[in-house]
């Protein structure tokens, strides 16, 4: 997978999110994927899962991400640093975001700083 399109996807999840755009968002996941975020100390697995995750702590408390570096890794992986606002304050973290030879998100773990 190419860095531009790591990106690009990136950019994408991020924008559908901000929208709190469930549809658009899950376009963008494998059928298998999962997120695990430490700070919810849960893991919420396949599309069904993913789902929960963008409709509670998207969607549910108006998050809203700013992207504030991305850092492109080997093997269709990047490091992303955010800024999140919403219903709760203000965070900031990250999401280690692991990426399928379709350009699917195969995996997200995620973390606050």
């Amino acid at each position: 997978m190419k860095e531009t399109d790591i990106e690009k996807n990136i950019r994408q999840l991020i924008d559908a999110t901000n929208a709190f755009d469930v549809e658009a968002a899950l376009q963008l996941f494998a059928d298998n994927a999962v997120i695990d975020d430490v700070s919810v100390g849960e893991k919420f697995k396949n599309i069904k899962g993913v789902r929960k995750y963008i409709e509670t702590f998207f969607v549910g408390y108006h998050t809203v991400t700013k992207l504030e570096s991305l850092t492109i890794l080997d093997n269709g992986q990047a490091k992303v640093q955010v800024d999140f606002t919403g219903d709760f304050g203000h965070e900031t973290g990250g999401l280690n975001v692991t990426f399928n030879t379709d350009g699917l998100i195969t995996a997200i773990d995620a973390y606050l700083d």
